[in-house]
């Protein structure tokens, strides 16, 4: 149907075409002495019309051919254009390939073919190419890197920060943090923590935020032993959900306790625990860890019994909410800042009534003995501490719990008693 219409509009052109040239409107009387040309209006009208095409083609030859110099220029600019982004591209698969030598030799080559175009000038992309130099040298620093070759890898740094005027400014900017976090990574790899907090502080807030950033400073902070600065760091990790969680509880654990054993005394190490978010302190590995290391500093026993408190709580609502060695642990700090304190009714009630509810276990059978030894009741903790000692599994709650029965059987005057205990206590 539409060629249908095209033909019928083809013939009616035509048509209009051949009535107006049988129609003759004028004659054109050209008068040269001694001659007179009589020609048809319409004839001198087509001449007209082909004259003017005639001498536009003819303009538009010239010019053409005067244009081949600046053709001929554009056309090399482009093969080098060609050649230098098939030599980023290069670099780039190289790198991620591991071929490091044949990235930065890429790179180089790449360069070259950039210098040259920012020098000839023939490229209307000038702004383009010279963040293109920027990041090729970024990249052949990174190669560098990677084959060990520091003084080429700073060379081409400060060359790729170095930028010239003409470059975007976003783009400039967002190079630039490029950069700093390269440099930063390669700080870390080189075990030089300052460095690297060095080329983060240079990062923006906003950068210095990013998952990747926080990465690095969370690195940095580890390896310069900063662990206060480092649990902040992961916490904010752990927020944006750089880690699972299991990952990101392993590693709060890690650092809380690492902030806990950098103090030295014991005021010190309530300010850390008060640094502690809730959720941190309602771990049973921190909670234990932070009332021995109270103990060890000579602090108070009533406050390390405070902060037991939610990991006694836990142990009694669940039998499996702690594992084997944080149970044991527990009972081990426990007995230790009972030990400290004068004779509680309170909590021999209290570990007396757990015991009564979980018979079979014997870190509380164990615990409950030596509360009652500490109370005066040597015949219940004498009773309690024989069945329990042969069978506990720690090696530690074994040697104590066979030194209170040696120190009961001395009391007693029973040294043949008190012999046997303390050897059983040594060969643990």
């Amino acid at each position: 149907m539409r060629w249908s219409l095209w033909l019928l509009a083809l013939f009616g052109v035509a048509v209009a075409v051949a009535l107006g040239l049988s129609l003759q409107w004028g004659t054109v009387t050209l008068f040269v002495a001694p001659y007179r040309v009589d020609l048809s209006l319409n004839l001198v009208v087509i001449g007209l019309v082909l004259g003017f095409v005639l001498c536009y083609a003819a303009l538009r030859g010239v010019m053409r051919f005067m244009e081949l110099p600046a053709q001929a220029r554009r056309w090399r600019a482009q093969q080098r254009e060609r050649a230098a982004q098939q030599g980023l591209l290069n670099a780039i698969v190289m790198w991620m390939a591991g071929r490091f030598l044949r990235s930065r030799k890429a790179a180089l080559q790449a360069l070259g073919q950039v210098e040259n175009l920012l020098l000839n000038g023939d490229s209307p992309h000038q702004p383009s190419w010279r963040l293109m130099r920027s990041l090729l040298h970024l990249l052949a620093a990174e190669s560098a890197h990677a084959l060990r070759d520091k003084t080429a890898r700073d060379q081409h740094f400060h060359q790729a920060i170095d930028h010239e005027p003409g470059v975007r400014v976003d783009q400039r900017l967002e190079l630039r943090d490029a950069a700093y976090l390269n440099a930063s990574r390669w700080a870390l790899h080189d075990r030089d923590s300052q460095q690297a907090q060095h080329w983060l502080s240079q990062l923006p807030l906003g950068v210095s935020r990013r998952t990747v950033a926080l990465r690095l400073r969370l690195k940095a902070d580890r390896m310069g032993q900063q662990h206060l600065p480092a649990l902040d760091t992961a916490r904010l990790l752990a927020k944006h959900g750089a880690f699972s969680a299991s990952a990101a509880r392993s590693l709060l654990r890690g650092l809380a306790m690492a902030c806990l054993d950098e103090c030295h005394d014991s005021s010190q190490l309530q300010s850390s625990w008060m640094l502690l978010q809730a959720d941190e302190r309602a771990m049973a590995d921190i909670a234990l860890h932070a009332a021995q290391r109270l103990l060890n500093l000579r602090g108070d026993p009533q406050l390390a019994l405070k902060w037991l408190m939610p990991v006694w709580q836990q142990m009694l609502l669940e039998d499996d909410a702690l594992a084997m060695g944080q149970r044991q642990k527990l009972v081990q700090v426990l007995s230790d800042a009972l030990h400290e304190l004068e004779p509680e009714s309170e909590w021999l009630a209290r570990i007396e009534q757990a015991r009564l509810v979980n018979p079979r276990s014997l870190e509380l059978q164990y615990l409950s003995g030596m509360v009652c030894l500490r109370h005066g009741l040597w015949g219940k903790a004498q009773q309690m501490l024989e069945q329990v000692a042969p069978r506990l599994t720690s090696a530690l709650l074994q040697r104590q719990a066979w030194r209170a029965l040696a120190e009961l059987a001395e009391n007693k005057g029973d040294a043949a008693q008190a012999l046997a205990c303390w050897k059983l206590s040594a060969k643990v």
